[in-house]
């Protein structure tokens, strides 16, 4: 099987400032996504997608191939991933390169480490699936969220359609973590019903969930890693 992993590392985050070359426990953000791909012994190529030539050279030094630069296109803020990863695929077909499956790591996911990944493909492998979509347990229940109204009242916020009142009796709710994401040529061609035909779920221990969007969640991962 020949295995493709996309981090895709655009630079001009909005949130924080250069993000995905940002320090963390010092080394920066795309290391160890980088690190986790090659040390999971899964993949021909580990690539890193980027429009900077400052971020390529460090994804370089980390151990990773930039073969080439985003286009103008995939660099928009308008661009999805998987606008970027069919660009990858494509540039790679015409370097005479195919692949049986890709996997997209984003690189917000730093906790995310090589035994994940081993076990995402693990389960792609045993369903033969179309995709697989890592998730984890959520924090909270849905069921004990709802909405407020313009005066504050909390009359209503408790009721549920089912009755249930008790946590033990909730049942339990994931949601994508956006660690791993992988995929065959069927669920490519075919992304936006990627859900529907094939798909399934590998779940992940929240403590590897941690998705990096602000200054807090860099200390939370910080402290994670220092209890590890």
């Amino acid at each position: 099987m020949k295995r493709l992993a996309i981090i895709p590392a655009r630079s001009g985050s909005k949130g924080i400032k250069d993000k995905n070359i940002k320090l963390l426990a010092g080394i920066p953000l795309i290391g160890y996504t980088i690190k986790a791909a090659l040390e999971s012994n899964m993949y021909e190529r580990v690539m890193v997608s980027t429009d900077s030539p400052q971020y390529a050279k460090i994804a370089k030094e980390l151990g990773a191939e930039v073969p080439f630069l985003r286009s103008e296109i995939t660099s928009r803020d308008t661009s999805t991933s998987w606008d970027v990863v069919r660009e990858v695929v494509d540039q790679y077909r015409r370097q005479g390169y195919e692949f049986d499956s890709i996997t997209l790591l984003q690189p917000t996911s730093p906790l995310r480490d090589a035994d994940d990944i081993i076990g995402a493909y693990k389960l792609f492998d045993v369903k033969a699936a179309n995709s697989i979509i890592s998730v984890c347990e959520a924090e909270h229940s849905p069921l004990w969220s709802n909405i407020i109204g313009s005066d504050l009242s909390m009359e209503h916020f408790a009721e549920t359609d089912d009755g249930v009142s008790g946590r033990q009796q909730l049942l339990t709710y994931y949601r994508q973590n956006g660690a791993i994401y992988i995929v065959n040529d069927i669920a490519l061609n075919n992304i936006h019903n990627i859900f529907r035909e094939k798909c399934y779920a590998y779940i992940m221990d929240q403590s590897h969930s941690i998705n990096i969007d602000s200054e807090l969640d860099f200390m939370i991962a910080e402290a994670i890693m220092k209890v590890k």
